[in-house]
């Protein structure tokens, strides 16, 4: 039998649940050509929630096409406008000619190389002569309006993971040149997500940045558990097995409402269960899944200063009052300088959160395990 519980991968139709609010903002965005920044911790849903609402969009609107990007393994401009222009023909195309025509009218001064894929699956892939796409990148940042206003369509343009356009070579520049163009795009809206909350909020929040103010931006919060605890237990009986709602909220508080975990504790704890769960069979399951996950942690942990792990420990005892004499001298954490500095490292890191000033950790397993195994055999 198939499990009921997705993660690592897209959750669609009955795997996805909750965000009905979130969606339908989305859609309407998606519909109404707004664009729309999505700011959340790591493996919160953010890659789901676009796709829920790009299907939802296009169910309801035949003129929209959502184009799809994921910069994941995007490292400079070169890789990204042959990304920008694949993406855009391939959405706004029905088969591989068709591709390959927009291609060949939409483009005056570059010439792209496309290779249609042997098995003749309508796949094709494309490159361009990067000295030509440097002398004109206007081509294929305005390329999504102009097929949008030829062929009367409406056209979303998601690219996940955008924050890595900081690595780029000058990224001010090339931010400035993206929103100069996409700014002035009247059927196609752009929407934009990433896994570096702190990244995220320092391109879209700071008003120095040049998309600050570009669109709709919308903060997930994580997914209630009275919503979590329903969809738990109806997974569990769609597969002719039973979760009580006291295990199932069980499971939620363990993975602290962290949508990923939920679902990765919740499919450990339903291949343990061969009719009825009980709270020893979750706790036995996320035993296992820390156990699981000791060498990523262990291997994270490694890589932080002294300094930072000291921090650490103080945030796990429960203090609050980090920069207190007390406190400093407790967990050999040097200065109230040092604190910061500790804070903001482990805030890049992305192994702490920080929202309206109240530190958390992103990882709630990583915390488990801190607290459980790390320090109680360093204390």
């Amino acid at each position: 039998m198939e499990t009921p519980f997705v993660f690592g991968r897209i959750a669609k139709n009955e795997n996805f649940t909750d965000r009905e609010t979130e969606t339908e903002r989305l859609v309407k965005n998606f519909n109404s050509l707004i664009n729309t920044i999505i700011i959340s911790p790591r493996r919160w849903g953010k890659s789901s929630l676009v796709a829920k609402a790009a299907e939802a969009a296009c169910s309801v609107n035949g003129s929209l096409r959502i184009s799809f990007i994921d910069l994941f393994s995007v490292r400079n401009e070169e890789q990204f406008y042959a990304n920008l222009a694949y993406s855009v023909l391939k959405a706004t195309s029905s088969r591989w000619e068709e591709a390959v025509d927009s291609a060949k009218r939409f483009f005056s001064h570059l010439v792209p190389k496309i290779i249609l894929n042997a098995d003749l699956s309508n796949e094709f892939s494309l490159s361009f002569d990067w000295k030509d796409v440097r002398q004109n990148p206007d081509e294929i940042l305005d390329l999504a309006e102009k097929i949008a206003a030829e062929k009367g369509l409406k056209i979303v343009v998601c690219i996940d993971e955008f924050q890595n356009i900081a690595g780029f070579d000058n990224p001010q520049f090339f931010q400035k040149r993206l929103r100069s163009h996409w700014q002035q795009h009247q059927n196609v809206s752009y929407c934009l997500y990433g896994s570096k909350r702190h990244m995220m909020l320092d391109v879209f929040t700071d008003p120095s940045m040049p998309f600050y103010k570009f669109g709709d931006i919308i903060f997930l919060e994580k997914i209630d558990t009275r919503s979590l605890i329903d969809f738990i237990r109806e997974r569990f009986s769609a597969t002719g097995k039973a979760i009580s709602e006291h295990d199932a909220e069980l499971i939620v508080r363990l993975a602290d409402n962290h949508p990923y975990y939920v679902q990765q504790l919740s499919q450990q704890v339903w291949l343990r269960t061969t009719v009825t769960c009980d709270d020893s069979i979750i706790r036995q399951a996320h035993t296992s899944l820390v156990e699981q996950l000791s060498l990523l942690f262990a291997t994270i942990t490694e890589t932080l200063t002294a300094n930072q792990v000291n921090f650490l420990k103080a945030l796990v005892a429960g203090e609050t009052a980090l920069s207190s004499y007390d406190v400093l001298s407790r967990y050999s954490l040097v200065s109230s300088a040092n604190v910061t500095r500790s804070r903001s490292a482990l805030i890049e890191k992305d192994i702490l959160d920080s929202v309206a000033g109240k530190i958390s950790f992103q990882d709630p397993m990583y915390l488990f395990w801190l607290e459980k195994s790390f320090f109680s055999s360093h204390s």
